[in-house]
């Protein structure tokens, strides 16, 4: 595998949790899951593989941090960057944006030159509609804590199992 980090934007703590178990998951050491606040150009710079996981708020938007975080990164540098994504929402309460926010960061960098990876069918999950949603497969790993907590690992699993190969 190789030089990968985990960027997470976290408001409740939900995201970086996620974050945290996903590059354990990896074989990764803490210093390779990085706060978006705290995005340096360095970490990009030392990176060929970018998890970047957010939280949704509201009507489908990013995590707050993300706001400046995408136009940081879309700035940079990511010509041939692997890119992976995951996001976390609730699709009880917000069923209508359920991990919408994950389409803005596919959005903001599709153009950059990077390779997507970990698109995930919407087979198992219940929702009313998302932006996120593209050809019937989520941009990337869309999660739910909050009402489908029990399959969070095992959603995880099959992600890392489907993109380890490509890191």
């Amino acid at each position: 595998m190789k030089k990968t980090v985990v960027i997470y934007g976290s408001s409740t703590g939900t995201c970086e949790g996620i974050a945290k178990m996903i590059a354990s998951k990896l074989g990764l050491e803490n210093s390779s899951v990085v706060d978006v606040s705290k995005l340096s150009d360095d970490v990009i710079a030392q990176n060929d593989n970018l998890i970047l996981g957010t939280s949704t708020w509201g009507d489908g938007e990013l995590q707050d941090d993300w706001i400046d975080g995408l136009e940081k990164l879309k700035s940079m540098d990511l010509n041939g960057k692997t890119v992976a994504l995951f996001g976390c929402g609730d699709s009880d309460s917000y069923s209508e944006s359920f991990c919408g926010a994950m389409i803005e960061l596919w959005n903001g960098l599709k153009s950059k030159g990077v390779n997507f990876i970990g698109e995930v069918p919407i087979d198992g999950y219940t929702f009313d509609d998302s932006e996120s949603v593209i050809d019937g497969r989520f941009v990337g790993l869309a999660l739910d804590e909050v009402n489908e907590d029990d399959k969070t690992e095992a959603r995880i699993d099959s992600w890392i199992a489907q993109i380890k190969s490509q890191l």
